[in-house]
């Protein structure tokens, strides 16, 4: 029987990629310490999405929980227009300390998704500033995920994105096939030559090519080669179009690098972090460029960057980032990823002989066992909680993004429920 919680939520609350009418009942969250989800009724979850990747440390640290009080006692929060506040300058230092050498300015934004969409704008007024008014679509490649509001959602998978719902609206923009050469393989000439005949054709209208490096993440959990960024980085300089990293999912560790695109060892003109940026603790993203990308808007009319949301820079959330920031500077969390890594790859490959999985994939603290078939989510979510998990899959894609803090016992637990579930949901 649903509680009383339950039931309001069905009657008047929208989850995300819910209906509003029916579906599967969400469980009732009561607390959250550790690795740990405490729900209404007692049962203790590890939880292996790091609520949607972002929960690097796990929940109620007290470091996390100190730089929030102590920053309350000061101030919530006050505008950023005209104003500052030490919070966000210690962010912006600590953040210029650990991302790609030639990012220089830090525009702080609420989410992931608005901050691609500063990302994109920040584009279109470079081009503009330099006199090159045709450019002004986007390329990506197909499987990528890069936030839900307007321009992010154009430059989404238009397959398994929001396209078709939209259609006559999104802006149309250039897709080129998903790079086909595996992290642990090697560069395929086909990807290759798919982008030089790209540029050949399209170089003088694109503004900026916008890719998730390394991982595309909500797409398909999909890991590809570095030489394929290092292939795409100097193409865009050859042919004026600023590469933008959407390092959202994959920033602050989670592949076995500060960014993913360290991997490549490159430096974008524009990357966007998000999600593990606080620790999980707030919503809270940032945009950062580099001068060039930066005089270059400010040198021409209207002078500014036209985007300011009322809550950029909210002291909160800028306190617990540097926080957390401080708490990834020890680089203990190298060693535990790659422990992650090393026990979810000795877990999940044994399943890649099972007739119903397609492919097993590991890369840092990210553990992807894909399907053949769609999971229905009703069925096996219920089959998660009752074997002590939280585990959130999409589409044919079973995954695990644990916190980087889970220790040895706790992630035997967790893969060790995975495969259950799996057995029994599969049949095997």
């Amino acid at each position: 029987m649903a509680s009383a919680i339950q039931q309001f939520d069905s009657e008047h609350i929208w989850h995300p990629y819910a209906s509003a009418h029916g579906g599967v009942t969400p469980y009732v969250v009561s607390d959250a310490e550790g690795v740990y989800l405490t729900l209404e009724d007692g049962r203790k979850l590890i939880d292996g999405m790091s609520s949607w990747w972002c929960v690097i440390h796990g929940y109620k640290h007290p470091v996390l929980n100190a730089a929030i009080q102590e920053q309350c006692e000061c101030f919530a929060h006050v505008m950023f227009g005209g104003l500052t506040h030490e919070p966000a300058v210690q962010l912006a230092r600590d953040l210029l300390d650990v991302v790609p050498q030639g990012l220089a300015r830090v525009f702080f934004c609420d989410s992931g998704s608005v901050s691609v969409e500063v990302a994109m704008k920040m584009a279109l007024q470079y081009q503009q500033a330099r006199g090159e008014t045709q450019r002004v679509q986007f390329a990506t490649v197909l499987g990528g995920y890069h936030g839900d509001t307007w321009h992010p959602m154009s430059v989404c998978d238009p397959h398994t994105g929001m396209h078709s719902l939209y259609q006559g609206r999104l802006a149309a923009q250039h897709f080129l096939p998903r790079p086909q050469s595996r992290f642990d393989g090697e560069l395929c000439a086909d990807d290759v030559k798919a982008l030089d005949g790209f540029f050949a054709a399209h170089g003088d209208e694109v503004a900026a090519f916008i890719i998730e490096p390394i991982v595309q993440g909500a797409g398909g959990m999909w890991f590809y080669h570095p030489d394929y960024l290092r292939h795409l980085a100097e193409r865009c300089r050859k042919h004026g179009i600023l590469l933008i990293a959407d390092e959202i999912a994959t920033g602050f560790g989670r592949t076995g690098e500060w960014f993913a695109i360290n991997h490549a060892v490159i430096t974008p003109d524009i990357m966007c972090i998000g999600k593990a940026l606080t620790g999980g603790y707030v919503s809270f993203a940032a945009t950062l460029c580099t001068d060039a990308v930066a005089d270059t808007i400010s040198a021409a009319e209207p002078g500014v960057m036209m985007h300011g949301p009322t809550f950029m820079g909210n002291p909160l959330a800028c306190a617990v980032a540097s926080a957390s920031l401080g708490l990834l500077r020890n680089e203990a969390w190298r060693e535990q990823v790659a422990a992650i890594a090393a026990h979810l790859q000795a877990a999940l490959s044994p399943l890649k002989d099972w007739d119903a999985v397609a492919d097993v994939r590991v890369l840092g603290a990210i553990g992807v066992v894909e399907l053949h078939e769609a999971v229905d989510m009703a069925v096996i979510t219920p089959m998660f909680v009752e074997a002590g998990v939280w585990v959130r899959p999409f589409g044919k894609l079973v995954y695990l993004m644990p916190p980087f803090v889970i220790s040895a016992a706790e992630l035997q637990q967790l893969s060790d429920a995975l495969v259950a579930v799996l057995k029994a949901y599969c049949d095997v």
